[in-house]
């Protein structure tokens, strides 16, 4: 049995932590911290994977809350184990910093993975833990010079603070000033405190020149702005698959055509309890969170799951591999081929584009817009600001204004993010395809983990 393997215990109750016997690493690392509900095993040197392991009470969804907290923090899984019986839940996840440029605060992930643990109520022996309310919003105001690649690079403190963008307004004055206001949480729950803001706002001037001025005040009254295109763009940008002739004439065929070819099979042979499904895929940044995200909208509970990536030097390289025991919300095992199907073709859309990209333009100037879907939860996806705007500075492109909003299509709500970019002489946009396209091939391919 490979190292960190959950299995039941022959006899006992199926995934429960009550059932399993826990093997090698995973074994190590659950005795490590006592009654701590989150542990994690530190990389012993710079490349290898530190292991998170969360043992607690379970609740619905919460697999793809602990994923989505690991994307944020700029972290790939590597592989995965997780195992519940309803009641109670083991996971453990492998994992590595995407980049080295990445500065990873393991305290405070440990910290919010704790506070997304449900409480234990009635067992005495686990401590109890606080589940958060909503955060608060807050109001950064930051006036500097404007250059390229300004809004990346606040955008990069922001994730090291911990600080997450729900809004931003970008605008540039006529005397070559830039106004960004940005609508934030704190990971943290810290920025009430003078303390939170000083350490805020002295970051970003010691990072940025003290040329740039900066406030934090309380957003008050805050709402997610709502976004409105075009009829036509909406259509196109929202649609469920990808044009033929897109697909063939993207510089990402090869990727988006290695992910068309991702199989999922159902197994309903091997468990009697549980459906088996089966995944092979790409590999493909986020995608553990896209497939978790995917279950728990369409209300499927998972009891056990691996995720595996390929080995060095394996046949499949580059893909993932995927299986998970999984029942339907009333308790019963997905039989009906209509409800596997209707499960295979959700699962299918949104591992092959969960995000959307295309430029268009709006008058004279060019706008490059990026969605993706948010949870039923209301949670969008973490790091698209942060990596779209990565993708605009490698190719030095400057960004006059930017938003972030919300717009209903497709019965489901997304998130939209819309970028006026700069038409410069060395890099023209407004009567270059050639160049439109090379956008877009960036910015997905960086939004699909394929540059760091």
């Amino acid at each position: 049995m490979p190292v960190g393997e959950v299995a039941a215990r022959p006899g006992g109750r199926e995934g429960g932590v009550g059932g399993m016997v826990l093997c090698g690493g995973a074994a190590a690392a659950a005795a490590v911290g006592g009654d701590d509900a989150v542990v994690m095993q530190l990389a012993a040197a710079e490349g290898e994977e530190t292991v998170v392991t969360v043992n607690c009470p379970d609740q619905a969804g919460l697999g793809c809350d602990l994923c989505r907290t690991i994307l944020e923090f700029g972290l790939r899984t590597t592989r995965g184990d997780v195992s519940t019986d309803g009641h109670w839940c083991f996971v453990v996840f492998w994992v590595v910093p995407r980049s080295s440029t990445i500065k990873i605060r393991w305290a405070s992930l440990k910290n919010r993975l704790m506070s997304m643990c449900p409480s234990s109520y009635s067992i005495p022996f686990y401590p109890e833990i606080s589940q958060p309310g909503p955060s608060k919003f807050y109001l950064l105001k930051l006036l500097s010079p404007d250059r390229k690649g300004l809004l990346h690079d606040v955008t990069h403190i922001l994730s090291d603070l911990e600080l997450i963008i729900h809004r931003v307004k970008v605008s540039t004055t006529p005397d070559g000033k830039v106004v960004d206001l940005f609508f934030i949480t704190d990971g943290m729950e810290l920025l009430h405190t003078k303390e939170r803001q000083e350490e805020t706002c002295s970051t970003l001037i010691a990072t940025l020149g003290p040329s740039i001025s900066c406030e934090v005040l309380p957003a008050e009254g805050f709402q997610q702005g709502f976004s409105s295109l075009p009829p036509k763009i909406a259509e196109e940008l929202f649609r469920v698959e990808l044009a033929d002739s897109e697909i063939c004439s993207s510089s990402l065929s090869a990727e988006l055509k290695r992910v068309q070819t991702a199989t999922i099979n159902f197994d309903n042979f091997l468990s009697p309890a549980h459906t088996l499904v089966q995944i092979i895929c790409a590999d493909q940044k986020g995608l553990i969170y896209d497939i978790l995200r995917t279950m728990k909208d369409c209300n499927i509970q998972i009891f056990y799951g691996r995720f595996r990536s390929d080995k060095k030097g394996s046949v499949n390289k580059g893909c993932r591999e995927v299986d998970l025991f999984v029942k339907q919300v009333d308790g019963k095992k997905v039989i009906d081929p209509e409800k596997q199907e209707a499960l295979r073709s959700r699962l299918r859309s949104e591992m092959l584009h969960p995000l959307r990209v295309m430029i268009v333009s709006r008058g004279p100037d060019t706008e490059l817009l990026v969605a993706n879907p948010v949870e039923l939860s209301g949670k969008g996806r973490p790091r698209v600001f942060y990596d779209a705007t990565l993708a605009l500075k490698a190719l030095g492109i400057c960004i006059f204004s930017a938003e972030i909003g919300r717009q209903a299509a497709s019965e489901r709500q997304w998130e939209v993010y819309r970028f006026l970019l700069d038409d410069s002489k060395e890099f023209p946009l407004a009567n270059s395809p050639t160049n439109r396209n090379r956008v877009v091939d960036r910015v997905r391919k960086t939004l699909m983990g394929c540059y760091n």
